[in-house]
């Protein structure tokens, strides 16, 4: 008789759930889940555990001076999925050492729990594979995501505060991404306009926007200020950080007095903006080169 060397995990034990649904090349000769699919169902799900941190995983190496190798992994099977079924897969740091880390994982169908898995992983130097202490920002950041705290920050400014920001995280997203023209992307709005940035715990600029005084056609008196220039880092996309630098931007325009607020919206992003209360106005139009509609916002005053 063996003992059981894994804590039998709980869904409530886990903030970070991922869903996924078993599929066919998953299956084997037993109609069940071929057993190492589940260690791959778990590192699926660390892509969301560092999404949910708020820090794309490839930046790691760059900012922190190290990568996680993994050392030792120890799985138990409780119970099998099988073809079509919806699994939550939850991740959650349990204990930090010196150079290692133990994360726990749990994969569940509804409440059962199927499989239990302990990954301990150390901290090293990607040139020569020798461990290292775990440096102190990789540790807060661990400790305060299973603690509850928030992950990212928002800041409103002027471009002469938050300038260098949002201009590098724009030139990626607009410049080199969907290949519109510096010298269009970058213009003389935004010295005048009022910016957002929403940043990391480690520092890095995930998203941004930006919110000019007076409508499109230039005029002031309907109260109607415009969003524009909002962009997201591309591995922290559907996470909500543009629905937050939208919501920071907004409530600038409603603390100023503003009654409505407008944006050009990519078509492909129309349902991202009707979510947050903005309505089609007008027909479809081409703004460098790609496809847009005009949206508006009622503001609710303070």
């Amino acid at each position: 008789m063996t003992t059981s060397t894994v804590q039998r995990s709980t869904r409530s034990q886990f903030r970070l759930l991922h869903a996924l649904r078993v599929r066919w090349a998953e299956v084997d000769l037993q109609k069940i889940v071929f057993n190492p699919h589940y260690l791959m169902y778990v590192d699926t799900a660390f892509t969301d555990y560092w999404r949910a941190l708020a820090v794309p995983y490839e930046a790691i190496p760059p900012l922190l001076g190290g990568d996680l190798y993994v050392k030792k992994a120890t799985v138990e099977y409780h119970g099998s999925a099988r073809l079509d079924d919806r699994l939550d897969v939850g991740v959650r740091c349990q204990r930090i050492g010196n150079s290692s880390m133990v994360f726990a994982a749990g994969v569940f169908r509804g409440q059962e729990l199927l499989t239990d898995v302990e990954l301990v992983y150390v901290f090293a130097d990607p040139a020569t594979q020798t461990s290292k202490p775990v440096p102190e920002a990789l540790r807060t950041l661990l400790t305060g995501f299973e603690a509850g705290e928030a992950m990212t920050s928002v800041t409103v400014g002027s471009w002469k505060q938050l300038g260098p920001q949002a201009a590098s995280l724009r030139q990626t997203v607009f410049t080199d991404e969907l290949g519109i023209p510096a010298n269009i992307e970058q213009d003389a709005a935004d010295a005048t306009a009022v910016h957002a940035i929403i940043q990391n715990r480690l520092g890095q600029t995930l998203g941004t926007g930006r919110l000019l005084a007076g409508d499109f056609d230039g005029s002031t008196a309907s109260g109607t200020s415009r969003i524009g220039r909002v962009a997201v880092a591309r591995a922290l996309r559907g996470s909500g950080l543009g629905r937050d630098v939208i919501k920071a931007l907004m409530q600038t325009a409603t603390e100023r007095g503003d009654r409505q607020v407008a944006l050009h919206a990519q078509r492909d992003a129309e349902g991202f903006y009707t979510r947050l209360g903005y309505v089609p106005s007008g027909e479809p139009f081409e703004e460098a080169g790609i496809a847009h509609i005009e949206m508006r916002c009622t503001l609710n005053p303070r």
